[in-house]
């Protein structure tokens, strides 16, 4: 598997329609509120799709980012090797 630690625009990154479902504000209000004190403590995982990363794990921190106003954030690109 290969990964690298990255600063991605927020813009963009495709969140699947099937994860938007996930969403739950208080806990992106909750993470907001922690990342703007803290900073964003664990990177989000997307993996690279055709023209846009696609998001693997991390929706809660991408909305509370996105809820800050921030143009990127921290992500790990991850993908498995060629077959």
């Amino acid at each position: 598997m290969v990964m690298k630690e990255v600063q991605i625009p927020i813009a963009d990154i495709y969140v699947p329609s099937k994860r938007r479902e996930e969403i739950k504000a208080e806990a992106v209000e909750a993470l907001a509120e922690s990342i703007m004190e803290e900073g964003l403590k664990v990177p989000i995982s997307v993996r690279q799709g055709k023209d846009r990363y696609v998001l693997v794990s991390g929706l809660q921190r991408l909305e509370a980012c996105r809820s800050l106003g921030e143009e990127t954030i921290l992500s790990i690109v991850v993908g498995a090797p060629q077959r």
